[in-house]
């Protein structure tokens, strides 16, 4: 490869455009990972990205060879503010739940500047990275640019997802980045400015490097979580994600949660041949089931970091176990897959902390969470099953919500166990219904707590909001929303004016193919999610599969033009 390869235009743009797309999944990946708070409004930082983008287009246009230093420094500046700074915030809602946001969070206010500084940062790294695009898409025709563009952009998602699939860290990712870097680099003038990009990007990786040291070797990363594991006392191990205590391995001998074992208190002279248990982690829920008696057990977890520590390191060991498969999926596509009956199906607290794509405010257990959800798991229970399913609630609003969603679900009343009002175990099936709304012959059951007004809604696929009471927007989201919006037309403003582009040559139509654009991509990845899964691996297909059917609209206007 010469330079002089390098300084042709399509290659120039290819490079260009998959660097964008790497660098715009990497901080969307990434930042999340270090600040909690955005994990839950990553959708944002793809509205930055989006934004970033077209200001650099809008910037690029009278073709002054803005070196990419700048974009390096500015890189430099996001990871240096993510990693030295505390940006978490906490946030104070009755009718949304937002878990690893801690409850005594309810006392303090929320720092709305967080959200917008980390949006502001993001769109000046893609419009830094982004400025030499318009002159490249004009240098040659209009479709062989567009293809280039598509092509380059599926590339830096293609790669991004391999190092994802990989299970590489931060470290390498910018890595990746900083020889993308170079590569455009070399395509241009090399001058002293690249000494300042140069520098620029040492710095950064040994700043990422540091980090990593300073997990003390225990960081690891799934295609969900940054994953941390640390000995707790007593033997346990702690497992946190995104810097949240998540789950701990402990034996079953230990003292944990009552809910664990709710479900054999309330039949304690019955022993489940074959159970199902969906959040499965790092083996404690398996682990018990086959204490109790169990003769076969699937286990299936979404994430395989998680399980694959389970697997390593917990003290019973119950991955090893004959009796047991180990199934990588997501919950709601398992239950479809399958045609097997079960003793006992098991939701072993299946939260998680992070959206399904930065397109939708789905999360990745949205669609296990439904009416039409509790049906399908009601489908593959024996004549005397039951289903379980338990966790840290918080609220008892959520408590209520549930145990009518099991209802309606069921058919019939199910048992419900609460613990200090927020965390309880909810069970039903053909056993609870033999019942007649009797009490089961083991422990007690409680009511379901009344909390009034509004009444919870129920999730259904429609609408899979299981942490939201009721349909609504949360005046914190339109806030953060409104001040990036009016950001947004502000910078577009400036940079019209800066550049000598009129406003008045506005396009409605092409504004209107944009949202109609991410209108598609968000649908594609909901429906995509509820057909086939919430995982990493078939949103990675959506979008590259949308990408691809843009590319193939080029590819046939090229060879049969449309006359208009």
């Amino acid at each position: 490869m010469t330079l002089s390869f390098l300084a042709r235009n399509d290659v120039r743009l290819f490079l260009t455009s998959g660097t964008l797309l790497f660098v715009e999944l990497l901080l969307i990946r990434w930042i999340p990972a270090n600040v909690r708070y955005i994990g839950f409004f990553s959708n944002f930082l793809l509205i930055a990205s989006f934004l970033g983008i077209g200001l650099g287009i809008l910037l690029g246009r009278r073709g002054r060879n803005v070196p990419l230093s700048v974009f390096a420094v500015l890189l430099l500046v996001v990871v240096e503010v993510i990693l030295r700074f505390q940006l978490n915030v906490r946030l104070r809602t009755e009718n949304e739940l937002f878990f690893g946001l801690t409850d005594a969070s309810r006392t303090a206010q929320t720092n709305f500047l967080v959200l917008p500084l980390v949006v502001l940062l993001v769109t000046g790294v893609m419009a830094a990275l982004a400025l030499p695009l318009g002159p490249l898409l004009r240098s040659m025709p209009p479709l062989r640019a567009y293809a280039i563009d598509i092509g380059g952009s599926m590339a830096g998602i293609a790669g991004f997802t391999l190092l994802s699939a990989a299970g590489t860290s931060p470290l390498l990712w910018f890595v990746v980045v900083a020889a993308l870097v170079v590569l455009l680099a070399l395509g241009t003038r090399v001058d002293a400015w690249s000494l300042i990009g140069a520098a620029a990007m040492v710095i950064l990786l040994v700043g990422v490097n540091g980090a990593a040291q300073a997990a003390g070797g225990t960081e690891q990363w799934s295609p969900y979580y940054r994953i941390s594991t640390y000995a707790v006392q007593g033997g346990k191990t702690q497992i946190n994600v995104n810097g949240i205590p998540h789950q701990a391995l402990h034996p079953v001998a230990s003292p944990k949660e009552e809910f664990y074992d709710q479900i054999y208190r309330w039949f304690p002279d019955r022993t489940y041949d074959r159970v199902l248990v969906v959040g499965a982690g790092s083996g404690s829920d398996v682990a018990l089931a086959l204490a109790r008696g169990a003769k076969q057990v699937d286990a299936v977890e979404i994430d395989p970091a998680i399980q694959q520590i389970g697997i390593d390191k917990h003290p019973d060991r119950p991955y090893q176990d004959p009796r047991v498969t180990r199934i990588v999926n997501d919950g709601r596509a398992y239950l479809r897959s399958t045609d097997a009956r079960y003793d006992l199906v098991v939701f072993a607290l299946p939260d998680s902390l992070t959206l399904v794509s930065t397109t939708a405010n789905v999360r990745l257990e949205s669609f296990l969470f439904t009416e039409e959800a509790f049906a399908s798991v009601r489908d593959h229970l024996t004549d005397d099953g039951v289903f379980v399913l338990y966790n840290y609630y918080r609220e008892e609003w959520l408590i209520a919500k549930l145990a009518r969603m099991v209802e309606d679900a069921f058919g019939s009343p199910p048992l419900l166990q609460t613990y200090d009002a927020r965390k309880a175990a909810i069970a039903a099936g053909p056993a609870v219904t033999a019942l007649g709304g009797g009490p089961p012959p083991g422990d007690s059951v409680d009511p379901v707590p009344d909390v009034g007004e509004p009444t919870p809604r129920p999730a259904t696929d429609d609408w899979p909001f299981l942490y939201l009471r009721t349909p609504f927007v949360a005046g914190y989201y339109l806030l953060a929303l409104g001040l990036i919006l009016a950001g947004a037309a502000a910078a577009v403003a400036v940079g019209a004016r800066a550049t000598g582009t009129s406003i008045r040559r506005f396009s409605p139509h092409f504004f209107v193919l944009g949202v109609a654009f991410l209108l598609l991509e968000t649908r594609s990845l909901v429906s995509f999610s509820l057909l086939f899964g919430t995982t990493w691996l078939v949103n990675a297909l959506a979008f590259f599969a949308i990408l691809a059917s843009v590319l193939l609209a080029i590819l046939i206007n090229a060879r049969w033009p449309i006359r208009r």
